[in-house]
């Protein structure tokens, strides 16, 4: 399945570990790309660059002013999490089943209701306020399942390798 994330409402001095943290779980489960909208944040852009050219994959970030652009042309679903929607639980094994590209949009600042209007689903991961990092994740398995913690990412000169005990990374000198 092609998911992409959408981050709505970045503003870099309030939310910069947030959003990384937020699109380094998007690209760790299987996102190919985030887009984010709010403040265009250079530094983000760059950290998340780095951080995918050293840890491989096929992964990209982009910047859009105008989120509603984005979901007006989207081809294929729409999934905005929220704490209103119907439970992730009930709503994630449905969308799993369509295979037209997926986007996954993730509030900051309050979401306007047009974006809630706009979404094939509005899911709910639990109806208590709690961070879209979480959100994001739980949706993220439930979509996929266990294949959403064993993504490749091909092309990186970092590895790791798990061990009960220890550090085992690899690091290629390409």
């Amino acid at each position: 399945m092609n998911i992409t994330v959408l981050r709505l409402g970045h503003r870099p001095q309030r939310d910069k570990r947030l959003s990384t943290h937020l699109i380094l779980c998007a690209r760790a489960l299987g996102a190919t790309k985030v887009i984010y909208s709010g403040d265009e944040d250079p530094r983000l852009e760059d950290g998340i660059r780095d951080i995918a050219e050293r840890w491989g994959g096929d992964f990209t970030i982009e910047y859009q002013s105008n989120w509603r652009k984005i979901v007006k042309k989207w081809e294929g679903n729409i999934v905005h999490l929220t704490m209103y929607g119907t439970p992730v639980e009930d709503t994630a094994p449905e969308i799993s089943q369509h295979k037209e590209p997926l986007l996954v949009v993730v509030g900051g600042p309050k979401v306007p209701r047009d974006m809630y209007e706009n979404a094939s689903w509005n899911v709910s991961v639990t109806t208590q306020p709690h961070s879209e990092v979480s959100a994001l994740a739980i949706f993220m398995y439930l979509l996929q399942g266990e294949v959403a913690l064993r993504h490749e990412f091909p092309g990186g000169s970092i590895k790791i390798t798990p061990s009960e005990r220890g550090k085992s990374v690899e690091v290629s000198k390409d």
